[in-house]
């Protein structure tokens, strides 16, 4: 034990804790009732936890076996080896009373007469403090050996009063230090990882390819699994164990205690409840979930349900309330809801952990007169047994159980926070099957697959010997399009005709009426006198014409020139009328009426005798007066055309409380103001709030957003939380759907001429602080994340893109990395951002699809044909099978074509006349073979596949073959011949090319028509000729 090193601090400082409680115990308090207390462990590899190792963790960080520790009230006294001894020196406390911890005195073990003197010096020690009559004790600790049987045997001839202080202690215990805490946290982090790395990927796997698995060798492959890097990053391997063997159950026996193990029955495809924890540098954590394979909708509300109530019980778990109290609000709770389910719910919601598993004097029930304190560690477990399920085919499902549990940590003034953050909504752990040779009845019944969650679109025939005509993932996913593509027409058909019945009102024009009366028209000497007037107050132009004052409103002018021309100002004025550029948008209350195009004036330079002005004075006056007007009226445009459609927000509610999340150091994007400013992002009750360092402030509700995105810094310079709204909000005097906060985590631009070194150390330093500041930003936006999932319960959660699905394309005018989420295809990094929802999209089509060209472009169409398309261009051939991929899976039907398409009139015409365009078969068109030759094909293949080698058919289509090659032959020398006769006729060079170009326009017209016939006839025989050459 010479190399093991003791936290001095943490001992004198939780040593120090201990004696002041017993100091200041009074009352019902067991340590206000004893002289000293004893605490001695023996061997024993049968016992894991107990409460005597316990606090010898707690104290010294390590185990201490045959070891005997008599605490007093002016010394401490320790028993053990030589080694252990020399271990103990590194905390001996030389003056009485430092830190508030009485002298340690260390007796080193005597074999020779069995302990005889040692065993009096502690008597004599024991017998000494206070009264020396009580000794507090753990009653249940009794280890095994001849060392504790002799000290046993002393203390019992003693004839001292025994108390057990086991909940005492364990109440001390209970409540954490940042450093325990920060144990428990990374434990957490493994049990989560290997629950979602490996056992949720091993049921899946499971359940997908049907085997058969017994219980408890998923539950050995979850203990092997810890030994594994893969799934302990970050944490030392060999400190890692687990709490208990984990206990896996399903197929209707289900047992909801942690005492039970797995037994040897088959998974069952049904309910199946896994619970297990892990150890870290002895602190425990642990983690209960329920997997779901096609649950009917009575399970998913109960499973709904249960969910509920852990939330509410971890939302009552804060410092200072009685668990008696949480377990009684949240029965309370299930009663006035749901009172049938009562009898079913466990006798207890969790308990507390640390060092020890379970603590069985702080259970989360209805006995328990003990307080939460801040810190405290529980294991809050909810579960229903015993419930029926009538839908079940199976016995062994019509019996089933459901059980949730997380590891949280106590707060103060606010509900615990959970460090099992696994996701448990019925989404998250519910496989939904469907078999293959169902999937097209459903199809046709349901109109659209089922939610298909963890796992796969399709669950695979499993055959017990492979057949040659077995489907590969390619004709797997032409045959998913196929089915895709058949539903895509008549669901749209069923949209439009909803939307229709239920279109909304056209858009009211706005008038463009100067004076609603006579009475208003100005009366200035400019309108009598017949000159040009501008009323800014109405933004109306009054312009003679033919002798008569006439009003045009500022909206009707198109715009307006002047210009110089010897002795003359010219003023012209175009107006919008149907017909013109301008015009076509707009919309014109009587379009049948006589409109004015433009107008011209004219006015002289030329002063006469006694004039102030020149006459065209007016016109200048007219012309900048009319500019400023029109600006003012654009401006005012352009701003209600932001507000247009703006739907007013709630009212942010401040949660004052000084825990709430925060991210502090963040810039916005778009920008508030021209240059980009830094704030604080901040989470309250019902939103976000960002505030700038010059108090600009930013509202974003949780209830306003459509997705919520956290992007890591791997691979990237910045991290950033991104936020895609359902309704725009105007932040800088404009509307924006989409907000962003972010961070940079590395010098975004490199000094070229700087000169350096290959190792050298100030790059090297600049790396690793780098590499640390990545690491402890990647922490805090994560943390960030789980705090606001907690907060919202779920109601608002964090997509992270999917690197390692993406693929270069440009959606703008620069390349970047399109990233696929769970929900969406996205790229944050760059500005403006590019989110498009996976459920709004209709179709994905194809365009420039030729193996000759290095790129191809990917259009969305969407589900509201009255949006405009988007669309990615040049991204690279390579990824198309990718992309392909990916589209199959999110079961979005997808088609390709050579060709760029006009896209806004295929919209226009489709939105025109939907009910034609899906008469005339709807998005077919954008299919390139039709349904019959794809028949054909496939009964051609089928056919060359079991022909017979050697037979009449075949000799006969290679005699056809033969007598093809012969033809073309023929041909080919008769063309040559003629070529010969030609040139020895003496033509001259230009006539010889125009014989050629016409031979070649005239082979053209042969071929395009020879490949219409056989498009159109398709004969077998020449067809599978053809492929048999091929082969």
């Amino acid at each position: 034990m010479s190399n093991l090193t003791v936290d001095k601090e943490a001992f004198h400082r939780r040593m120090k804790r201990l004696y002041t409680h017993w100091k200041n115990a009074s009352g019902d308090d067991s340590f206000a009732k004893i002289d000293a207390m004893i605490v001695a462990v023996g061997v024993d590899e049968e016992v894991i936890y107990s409460k005597s190792t316990s606090l010898q963790t707690w104290l010294f960080g390590y185990e201490l076996t045959d070891t005997i520790m008599v605490l007093c009230e002016e010394k401490v006294l320790f028993l053990a080896s030589k080694k252990k001894a020399d271990f103990l020196k590194q905390v001996e406390v030389g003056k009485e009373n430092e830190n508030g911890i009485p002298p340690i005195t260390l007796l080193i073990r005597d074999k020779g007469d069995k302990d005889k003197t040692n065993f009096e010096k502690l008597m004599e020690a024991v017998k000494t403090s206070k009264n020396g009559k009580t000794i507090g004790e753990f009653s249940k600790d009794r280890f095994p050996g001849d060392f504790m049987d002799q000290w046993r045997a002393v203390l019992e001839k003693a004839g001292l009063d025994k108390i057990d202080v086991s909940a005492t202690t364990a109440y001390l215990l209970a409540p954490k230090e940042e450093s325990e805490l920060t144990l428990v946290k990374k434990s957490s982090l493994v049990t989560c990882t290997v629950f979602s790395k490996y056992y949720r990927e091993q049921v899946m796997e499971i359940v997908d390819a049907d085997k058969k698995v017994k219980h408890f060798k998923l539950a050995d492959g979850i203990e092997e699994s810890i030994t594994n890097k893969k799934f302990t990053q970050g944490v030392d391997p060999a400190l890692i164990e687990m709490c208990y063997p984990p206990i896996i159950q399903s197929g209707g026996n289900y047992s909801l205690k942690f005492s039970v193990v797995s037994d040897k029955n088959n998974l069952h495809f049904g309910i199946i409840t896994c619970a297990f924890g892990t150890r870290y540098k002895s602190y425990c954590s642990n983690i209960v979930r329920t997997l779901m394979v096609d649950p009917p909708q009575a399970v998913q509300d109960n499973y709904e349900f249960l969910l509920g109530v852990e939330e509410d019980v971890i939302s009552k778990l804060q410092h200072g309330v009685r668990l008696s109290d949480v377990y009684t609000n949240a029965v309370k709770a299930v009663k006035a809801k749901r009172p049938e389910l009562v009898e079913h719910l466990t006798k207890n919601f969790g308990f507390a952990m640390g060092i020890e598993f379970r603590e069985g004097s702080l259970l989360i029930g209805g006995k328990t007169s003990a307080m939460a304190r801040k810190g405290m560690v529980f294991n809050v477990n909810v579960g229903l047994a015993d419930l029926q399920n009538k839908e079940a085919k199976e016995e062994q499902g019509k019996k089933y159980a459901l059980f949730i549990g997380d590891t949280v940590i106590v707060n103060e003034g606010e509900p615990a926070t959970v460090i099992t953050p696994v996701k448990k909504r019925v989404k998250h752990v519910g496989i939904f099957l469907k078999d293959e040779d169902e999937s097209g009845d459903e199809d046709e019944v349901n109109g659209a697959a089922g939610p298909v969650l963890l796992g796969r679109g399709k669950r695979s025939a499993v055959l017990d010997n492979k057949l040659r005509n077995e489907m590969t993932s390619e004709e797997k996913r032409r045959q998913h399009q196929v089915e895709l593509g058949a539903r895509l027409n008549e669901e749209a058909r069923q949209r439009l005709s909803q939307q229709n019945s239920r279109e909304s009102s056209e858009k009211s024009v706005k008038s463009t009426v100067s004076y609603k009366s006579r009475s208003l028209i100005p009366k200035e000497p400019e309108v009598t006198g017949l000159q040009l007037f501008v009323d800014r107050k109405y933004e109306t132009v009054i312009l003679p014409i033919f002798g008569i004052p006439v009003p045009f409103y500022i909206a009707t002018i198109k715009n307006i020139s002047q210009s110089i021309e010897g002795d003359y100002t010219y003023l012209r004025l175009n107006f919008h009328h149907p017909g013109s550029a301008m015009g076509r948008e707009t919309t014109f209350s009587n379009p049948e009426a006589t409109f004015l195009k433009e107008v011209t004036y004219r006015s002289t330079n030329l002063k006469e005798p006694g004039e102030a002005a020149a006459p065209s004075s007016n016109l200048n006056t007219a012309f900048r007066l009319i500019k400023d007007v029109q600006k003012k009226f654009k401006t005012r445009e352009a701003e209600e055309r932001e507000m247009e459609g703006i739907v007013k927000q709630d009212k942010l509610i401040i949660n004052s409380n000084k825990g709430n999340p925060k991210l502090k150091d963040l810039y916005i994007r778009p920008n508030i103001v021209q240059k980009r400013i830094s704030g604080t992002l901040e989470a309250h009750t019902n939103g976000f709030r960002f505030t700038s360092v010059r108090g600009d402030k930013v509202d974003i509700l949780y209830n306003n957003i459509k997705h919520a995105f956290f992007q890591p810094c791997d691979g990237e310079m910045i991290i950033l939380l991104h936020f895609h709204l359902k309704n725009a909000i105007i932040f800088g005097k404009k509307r924006h759907n989409d907000v962003q906060f972010y961070t940079e985590v590395g010098e975004i631009t490199t000094d070229l001429g700087k000169h350096s070194h290959l190792h050298d150390r100030d790059d090297l330093h600049a790396e690793q602080a780098e590499r640390e500041l990545r690491h402890k930003l990647k922490s805090a936006f994560k943390s960030f994340c789980e705090k606001v999932e907690a907060l919202t319960k779920n109601d608002l959660e964090f997509d992270t893109p999917f690197r390692d699905l993406g693929f270069p394309g440009a959606p703008y005018r620069s390349t970047v990395l399109l990233q696929p989420t769970s929900s969406c295809i996205v790229t944050l990094s760059e500005w403006p951002p590019f989110v498009i929802s996976l459920d709004d999209i209709e179709l994905v089509h194809f365009e420039r699809v030729q193996f000759h060209l290095k790129n191809f472009d990917m259009v969305f169409i969407f589900k509201d044909y009255r949006k405009k398309t988007m669309m990615i261009n040049s991204i690279p051939m390579n990824m198309l099978e990718n992309v392909k991929e990916w589209l199959n899976s999110c079961d979005i039907h997808y088609t390709e074509g050579i060709q760029s398409l006009n896209w806004g009139k295929i919209m226009k015409t489709i939105a025109d006349d939907p009910e034609g365009f899906f008469d005339n078969g709807g998005w077919t068109f954008l299919e390139p073979e039709s349904d019959a030759e794809l028949n054909i094909d496939d009964e051609e293949e089928e056919d060359d596949a079991y022909a017979p080698s050697g037979s009449a058919t075949e000799l006969e289509e290679s005699s056809e073959d033969y007598s093809e090659a012969s033809e073309y032959t023929e041909s080919e020398s008769e063309s040559e011949e003629e070529l010969g006769s030609s040139e020895e006729s003496g033509k001259d060079w230009d006539e010889l090319e125009e014989e050629a170009r016409k031979a070649d326009r005239e082979a053209e017209y042969e071929v395009d028509d020879a490949s219409s016939r056989k498009r159109k006839l398709v004969p077998p025989k020449k067809s599978s000729s053809h492929k048999k050459r091929r082969k």
